[in-house]
């Protein structure tokens, strides 16, 4: 039997049975809905450069980390091993640029900060010489401590191997708690704990956190399931539930140990110490 077509009448009481439900149910309701609805359906994200870089072969030892200079288009990577340069420089396109071991042992984690006047490198060192366990600036500037957070333990605000950090633009400090296999979320001020991730961590904890340049994701390594995860970024004032989007399968024995991201082109740089080298992966819009 053919069935009859909804009536202009009742179209219009159901729209406005709508609207009601939404005054009543409040914007934050309807936030939520759209939060998670709005990743149905979402195509590949990324995509691998594999001519980045041009001559891998510079890849001598264990790439550890990775750190972009988003400001003069470099990349620095980290590497370890016996007789090997120890941090390498590229440039945006790949190619190698100069290398240094001067100072540098064993890096284990490298940053770029960028100012308005200058750049620095930082890189944590955990060698068993006279520069191993130290945290290096490689260009003057002031430094003293104005935040911390944490101890050691498996509590709200304690952490088990703290691996990354990073910070967005609204003053949420994001933390890979390794070995808990959590993400944990500070106020950058206050240091307030506002909230934290695991839902997504069940297979292999997050060695490495990073934003996309949109803040819409956020990307994270999982070394020993050899996988990238791409989380959904929450709404301003909630953290939530983790949404993880998509994922990048890398191949076995990747083992991807830090990330970071370029945030003018969107790339994204994954340092590999099981693979001993360094990939790159660009936006696919």
């Amino acid at each position: 039997m053919r069935r009859k077509r909804p009536s202009g009448l009742w179209l219009v009481m159901a729209g406005a049975l709508l609207a009601v439900l939404a005054l009543l149910w409040g914007s934050e309701v309807l936030k939520a809905f759209d939060y998670v609805s709005l990743w149905k359906g979402q195509q590949q994200i990324y995509k691998l450069d594999i001519g980045w870089p041009k001559i891998p072969e510079y890849f001598t030892g264990q790439t550890f980390c990775v750190a972009v200079d988003s400001l003069h288009g470099l990349v620095y990577v980290g590497q370890r091993g016996d007789n090997v340069p120890k941090v390498l420089v590229f440039s945006e396109e790949g190619y190698f640029l100069y290398s240094w071991n001067d100072t540098v042992e064993m890096p284990h984690g490298i940053f770029v900060l960028n100012t308005a006047t200058d750049s620095s490198v930082w890189i944590t060192d955990v060698g068993t010489g006279k520069y191993g366990h130290t945290v290096k600036q490689y260009s003057p500037s002031d430094y003293r401590e104005i935040w911390m957070a944490g101890a050691n333990g498996t509590g709200i605000g304690q952490f088990k191997i703290p691996h990354s950090v990073t910070v967005d633009p609204v003053g949420r400090v994001w933390v890979a708690d390794r070995d808990n296999k959590r993400i944990q979320v500070f106020d950058k001020v206050t240091g307030e704990w506002l909230g934290s991730w695991s839902s997504c961590f069940a297979e292999d904890g997050p060695y490495s956190v990073r934003f996309t340049a949109d803040y819409k994701y956020l990307i994270v390594a999982q070394l020993n399931i050899n996988r990238l995860a791409i989380l959904a970024a929450p709404l301003v004032g909630s953290i939530g539930d983790c949404v993880m989007i998509q994922t990048i399968q890398l191949a076995d024995e990747t083992k991807p140990h830090l990330v970071d991201v370029d945030m003018k082109s969107g790339a994204v740089y994954v340092a590999e110490i099981g693979a001993q080298q360094v990939q790159r992966y660009i936006p696919l819009s």
